[in-house]
């Protein structure tokens, strides 16, 4: 519990409105879009202004109490999972877009604001914002540089690092920092790099800037089914060596096909075992050349049907059930583990035969829907949480298929970030080197791990208990080092 002198500070320097303290109130921060890790917070604080922040990261800093960040909640990886004594900082109400400037095509913005509103101001200008996460709706920029965000144009244009230019953080030692500049480069280390993806864990962010990129001459989105998803996965990486790269290119699988139809009427083929969504922009002379290029790869690679969106209302059905399909497969059962992990393009075939297999012997449906392009993965493990085990077992499953990424020469993670979720598995893709240098990084931001604690970086006492580090001589590697 957080002690009544820590409540005290915030209550004076926060208005009521600001702190939520009554457990109704903090009962909906209690978990993020990964709802089968859930913890009520101690105190919620929702601060108006950035003299607001400094004063309660100071309170904190002082009396040695941790601070978890928190944007829109819809983070899947228990990232923004409240901690136990514990401050959780909610950035939502900083939420203005700052300014655009469609000259330089770059917008200016606080952390709490939309993904989607940033291309929606944008499009004034024939501008807008590229990384579109399936939650861009609702998700926040801040938690986008949180999580480094992905989406399903991310193959061609980036994920959230490649779009972001700066950022103006605050440190636990109320330090203010300019990280990053318009310029395509700056000197010293690119700590702007090291900053998104970093999960709360080293400053609080208070304003970005982006990138802005105008909008394509022309799109067109092509549909290839196949009755086989080996052939979709192998179809993928043909499409890339044959010279095109595409905006987006996605995969899903029947499970997922048949729960999106039925959701969003996007026109899927029923009868297919894997559809592609192949998206092209560019030019009107581009396109049109790269859409027949496409069309030949995808039939070479034995696709039984290629269709090309007849118009832009087309091509936003497709989409929409891809868009949807998150929602849509939660349908199909009373609960699903979404998971996300990345491999090499080569290797989606075989990785996806596996997590058929792994399917099979866990007694669990196992739905694909992923990134193809980038080689991104997000099975979704279907159960249901009120039979007995029901959840330790999706959530075993859920290890072997993100050791099997690591296997392949993947990693355990493309968009989502570690959080609580995957924090073993950083043990399994890592070493002790490597994990003492992620703490040794920490600790120049946060000499008392105040930030995020127990969060997406595993001590390596963690490590050898999950039985992913050697153990010599029966003693654990660094034992001065904290348990958890």
């Amino acid at each position: 519990m957080i002690s009544n002198e820590v409540v005290r500070h915030l209550q004076a320097i926060l208005p009521p409105h600001s702190l939520l303290l009554a457990r109704e109130d903090l009962k909906p921060f209690e978990t993020d879009g990964l709802t089968a890790f859930r913890n009520t917070p101690d105190v919620v604080a929702l601060p108006e202004t950035e003299e607001q922040v400094k004063q309660l990261l100071a309170i904190c800093r002082e009396t040695g109490t941790p601070v978890v960040f928190r944007g829109a909640g819809t983070g899947v990886s228990g990232g923004a999972l409240p901690v136990d004594g514990a401050v959780l900082l909610a950035m939502t109400k900083f939420n203005r877009i700052l300014d655009i400037d469609p000259l330089a095509r770059t917008a200016r913005v606080q952390p709490g604001v939309r993904n989607l509103a940033i291309s929606e101001a944008a499009a004034a200008y024939g501008l807008y914002y590229a990384p579109d996460p399936s939650s861009q709706i609702a998700c926040t920029i801040g938690g986008n540089v949180a999580e480094n965000s992905g989406g399903v144009h991310c193959l061609k244009y980036g994920l959230t690092v490649h779009n972001v230019l700066s950022i103006r953080v605050l440190t636990i030692d109320g330090e203010e920092m300019v990280i990053g500049s318009e310029a395509l480069d700056s000197p010293g280390y690119d700590l702007l790099a090291l900053m998104t993806g970093s999960e709360g864990m080293l400053a609080v962010t208070l304003e970005i800037s982006v990138k802005l990129l105008p909008k394509p001459e022309r799109t067109q989105v092509l549909l290839a089914a196949f009755d086989d998803v080996e052939k979709a996965g192998s179809a993928v990486g043909a499409i890339i060596s044959g010279g095109v790269l595409p905006a987006g290119l996605e995969m899903m699988d029947k499970l997922a096909i048949e729960a999106a139809e039925a959701y969003a009427g996007a026109g899927y083929p029923l009868d297919a075992m894997a559809i592609l969504l192949v998206e092209v922009d560019g030019t009107q002379e581009e396109v049109s050349e790269d859409v027949m290029r496409v069309r030949d790869v995808l039939l070479a690679s034995g696709a039984t049907e290629v269709r090309t969106a007849r118009d832009e209302a087309e091509q936003k059905k497709f989409w929409a059930g891809r868009k949807a399909a998150f929602p849509a497969v939660g349908r199909l059962a009373p609960d699903y583990y979404c998971m996300d992990g990345t491999i090499p393009r080569k290797a989606l075939p075989a990785v996806l035969k596996r997590i058929t297999e792994l399917s099979a012997e866990y007694a669990l449906p196992v739905a694909n829907v992923f990134h193809a392009g980038d080689g991104n993965l997000h099975p979704l493990i279907l159960y249901d949480a009120n039979q007995p085990d029901a959840w330790e077992k999706a959530e075993r499953l859920g290890a072997d298929i993100l050791e099997l990424c690591v296997e392949h020469g993947g990693t355990i993670t493309g968009e989502h970030g570690v959080g609580v979720e995957k924090i073993n598995q950083m043990c399994v893709q890592f070493g002790a080197p490597e994990l003492l240098a992620f703490h040794g990084v920490k600790a120049c931001f946060d000499e008392n791990a105040l930030l995020n604690p127990g969060k997406a970086v595993p001590t390596l006492h963690r490590c050898a208990e999950y039985g992913a580090m050697h153990v010599a001589g029966g003693k654990l590697p660094f034992p001065e080092l904290p348990r958890f």
